[in-house]
């Protein structure tokens, strides 16, 4: 089974469920081996391994704590060497703190930080050391980072809006390299954090335009567009993958 991805080498980051394992499933149709990053579920990305190695793919996962700098930083090099390259990374790994301003201090503010701002840029500086033209650096934000409905989520936003920036600064340096940079911001999803059945479901779905929730192949299907050939004029940009949701 051949693709646009064949002989690249994938990284992405909590990729053992969700959008993740979407996008890291994916990318391997597409002819790319993947390592993975995990957690908690180790169960999950061990079925999820197997998944891309039943599609002809070679698969690595290493448990991962994405607060962990030195962590982070050891999965990308790892991964190049497990591999012998790297090609493709997706910051995917993030933390979701919810609740009233005032209750969320400083450990909150940290650990939110730490795993949605700073380990893409760690990952990111890492995986840039490894690739050469051609790369594609891919994260994955939030549609809360243009439009924020809801009360307390003023500190996730913030978090993903600050990858609007890491995105357009990346885009503008790793350029002259032939590497580009983007940032994909899913909207409603239909995951174990956020399902489609959920209690306030309705109410979400009329935020958008088309009246629905993502499935996490649909954020997958923008990952692989911004990771393949067709892509590769495209840099330092951010799309909106929502349904509408930020119209």
């Amino acid at each position: 089974m051949s693709g646009v991805l064949d002989g690249k080498v994938a990284l992405v980051t909590g990729g053992s469920r969700g959008i993740g394992a979407a996008v890291a499933l994916r990318l391997a149709r597409e002819g790319a081996d993947v390592a993975l990053t995990y957690e908690q579920r180790a169960d999950r990305a061990t079925e999820l391994v197997e998944q891309i190695k039943a599609v002809g793919r070679r698969a690595w996962a290493v448990r991962t704590d994405s607060a962990d700098e030195t962590a982070v930083r050891a999965a990308v090099d790892r991964t190049a060497a497990e591999f012998g390259r790297l090609d493709v990374l997706v910051n995917n790994a993030g933390v979701l703190l919810v609740g009233p301003v005032e209750e969320l201090g400083p450990a909150e503010f940290d650990r939110t930080v730490a795993v949605n701002v700073r380990a893409p840029y760690v990952a990111s500086q890492a995986a840039a050391r490894h690739m050469t033209e051609g790369g594609r650096i891919i994260s994955i934000g939030s549609n809360m980072a243009e439009r924020t409905v809801f009360p307390g989520f003023a500190l996730y936003a913030l978090s993903k809006t600050a990858l609007v920036g890491l995105t357009k600064g990346l885009g503008r340096e790793l350029g002259e390299r032939g590497i580009t940079v983007n940032l994909v911001n899913p909207g409603p999803t239909d995951t174990d954090a956020n399902p489609a059945d959920g209690p306030n479901a309705g109410t979400v779905r009329g935020f958008t335009a088309l009246g629905r929730y993502a499935a996490p192949a649909d954020i997958a299907g923008a990952v692989a567009f911004l990771a393949g050939p067709d892509g590769g004029y495209v840099t330092g940009a951010t799309l909106n993958v929502d349904g509408g949701f930020t119209i």
